[in-house]
């Protein structure tokens, strides 16, 4: 995914600190999304954006879980993202015991990346540079024990610029 030069953009370039929720609640899926949806800055005090943004979520996940497996879930609803923001957002939530989120290896999801796209391109490549980053078990080890969201942002940074200089 690149941005208007020739560097790439970094995952970590889409995450905010407000944008990251270390201490989820809620002992269902939809609770989750609900919480995680509530970060989206660009959302805030539009609650009807937010709910077609929870409605496409749910949908989604009826359709086929995005639980990946590894206590981890990638949130994210491709049709209903037109028109309701204009730039790729990325939010993150960890919560502290891991929800059912019907995930391959039946492991409760405690990883949450929610993410959010103007565009299929952008959305796909989104979703295949957080799936190679979490690949990472040091990686997810990491983003459960950081005390902060700006240590979680920086986290992911170092390992996205990790994975570009290889």
């Amino acid at each position: 995914m690149k941005n208007s030069g020739s560097t790439p953009l970094l995952l970590s370039d889409l995450l905010s600190p407000a944008g990251i929720k270390l201490d989820l609640g809620g002992t269902e899926r939809d609770a989750v999304l609900a919480q995680l949806v509530a970060l989206i800055p660009e959302m805030a005090g539009q609650p009807e954006a937010q709910r077609t943004l929870l409605r496409a979520l749910q949908e989604r996940e009826q359709l086929h879980s995005t639980g990946i497996g590894d206590g981890i879930a990638l949130p994210h609803a491709r049709n209903a993202i037109v028109g309701l923001v204009d730039r790729p957002i990325i939010v993150f939530g960890r919560h502290p015991t891991g929800v059912s989120y019907g995930a391959i290896d039946g492991l409760p999801a405690r990883l949450f990346f929610l993410l959010i796209a103007p565009t299929v391109t952008q959305h796909l490549a989104m979703l295949a540079k957080i799936s190679r980053l979490l690949r990472d078990p040091k990686l997810r080890q990491e983003l459960l024990a950081v005390g902060t969201p700006e240590q979680a942002r920086a986290v992911i940074r170092a390992a996205e610029l990790k994975m570009l200089t290889g």
